[in-house]
């Protein structure tokens, strides 16, 4: 018995011999003369050790939670993995760098906006003449008349690289992007690059704007603070969409092998007769009753559980960059970009306690027609490639490793509520009055008359 305790002792000496905790403990350390209970070996957000002393942890400046305490009273702990071990930089230190000076940017315009062309053409010239950058702009951005009959804007217009929606493919070629105009183009962004996203940055012209932090007023300095690398980022996930089709004797026509998202549109497989495409989505997939009066009734499921069967008008699949999009027009509540997590919120469900719920962003959610539906569903990916579901046809979503790097003007807490303020007017009120000095004493004479 003693020699088991000793043998005890030394392994947790061994494991225990340098450990520090930056987010519970700051810069504290802790070594053989703190105890600690458990095996772990490294730092991780889903299991790390405890301490056994019971002080107060001190938190420093972070968005994560502190490390939780995984044993529980003098004998249970949580049973380490180290294969499941996962090690996230903290959100509020994320800044941009370059591992080369970048040379190319996209410069993404609103179509059909003649209040964005002077905009446009300053921030071109800049980006020409002032920084020598190549200059991406899709083709039908200069088909525009306004640009066409400049006759000033000419010699620029000719140093443009241009390329065609669905099929060129640019993705390896840009290194950071410039919206200009609303939310709109930053999803068109998001479409653009089915892989790893460079650093986006957005100019607000648009109506919105929420997506959009930058003013356009100094865009010099700031399109210059970028270049050198000097800017806080936020990580936006996307979540990567797996739509599975039953063929049906139909033919899919691919537009010179490649889709509208610079990818393959389709994967034929021959064994099982079935059509497979992917997207990845910045706010969110909405699978919808589409023109038919019954309800949508679908099943979802949930790592290959089914939880629930939505019947109702649809469901709404999205991100925490989505949940201010349509998720909150149907009663969903608001996460900042950083949250971790996956939304489900139904749209008019026949039900009096169908919440909307969030789930954790690794889980896989499958989502078909219920054998019972009485009609077919149809999907969209922000806003996007609407189409129709039917009977076996699968759509499988899970959060995706490419999320997009969205610049900050300040930080991403701080952007993030400017955004809720300015765009969605959160908790507007009217301030309720304070007392004055002889309200004050009224109260307290009625007040002691009634005691």
């Amino acid at each position: 018995m003693e020699q088991e305790k000793v043998n005890e002792s030394k392994e947790l000496s061994a494991d225990a011999a340098s450990y520090c905790c930056s987010a519970c403990h700051g810069d504290e350390d802790w070594g053989p003369g703190h105890p600690i209970r458990g095996r772990a070996k490294s730092r991780s957000l889903s299991a790390s050790p405890a301490l056994a002393s019971t002080r107060e942890f001190r938190r420093t400046r972070s968005l994560h939670g502190p490390c939780p305490v995984t044993t529980f009273g003098p004998k249970a702990c949580v049973l380490q993995n180290p294969q499941t071990i996962m090690h996230i930089q903290d959100p509020a230190s994320q800044r941009l760098t370059w591992n080369k000076p970048p040379k190319s940017v996209l410069v993404i315009k609103k179509i059909r906006d003649a209040s964005l062309l002077q905009p446009f053409k300053e921030l071109c010239v800049h980006l020409m003449e002032e920084n020598n950058m190549v200059v991406y702009v899709e083709k039908k951005v200069l088909e525009d008349p306004a640009i066409v009959n400049d006759d000033r804007f000419g010699p620029v217009k000719r140093r443009f690289c241009t390329f065609r929606e669905d099929y060129d493919d640019i993705s390896n070629q840009i290194d950071f992007i410039i919206c200009l105009g609303g939310d709109g183009t930053l999803l068109y962004a998001s479409s653009l690059f089915q892989g790893s996203v460079p650093p986006v940055m957005a100019f607000h012209l648009g109506s919105l704007g929420f997506l959009t932090p930058f003013g356009f007023e100094s865009f010099q300095s700031q399109v210059s603070q970028v270049i050198q690398g000097n800017a806080a980022v936020v990580l936006r996930s996307r979540l990567k969409v797996r739509v599975v089709k039953e063929l049906r004797g139909k033919k899919v026509a691919i537009p010179n092998g490649i889709s509208e998202n610079g990818v393959l549109a389709a994967a034929l497989d021959a064994e099982v007769g079935k059509q497979v495409m992917q997207y990845q989505v910045l706010n969110e997939v909405v699978i919808d009753r589409g023109p038919s009066s019954y309800l949508s009734n679908v099943d979802v499921y949930l790592d290959g559980h089914l939880i629930t069967t939505v019947q109702g008008d649809g469901v709404i699949v999205s991100t925490p960059t989505g949940s201010t999009a349509y998720a909150a027009a149907a009663g969903a509540s608001m996460i900042h970009p950083n949250v971790p997590a996956i939304m489900i919120t139904p749209i008019c469900p026949h039900s009096l306690s169908f919440r909307p719920i969030v789930v954790p962003a690794g889980v896989e959610l499958k989502i078909m027609l219920s054998p019972e539906a009485r009609n077919t569903a149809w999907v969209s990916f922000d806003g996007r490639k609407r189409q129709e579901i039917r009977h076996g046809d699968s759509i499988s979503i899970t959060t995706s490793c490419y999320p997009l790097p969205s610049i900050c003007v300040r930080d991403p807490v701080s952007d993030w509520f400017e955004s809720l303020a300015q765009c969605l007017h959160w908790n507007v009120r009217k301030k309720q009055a304070h007392f004055t000095e002889d309200e004050d004493g009224e109260e307290d004479g009625e007040q002691g008359a009634g005691s």
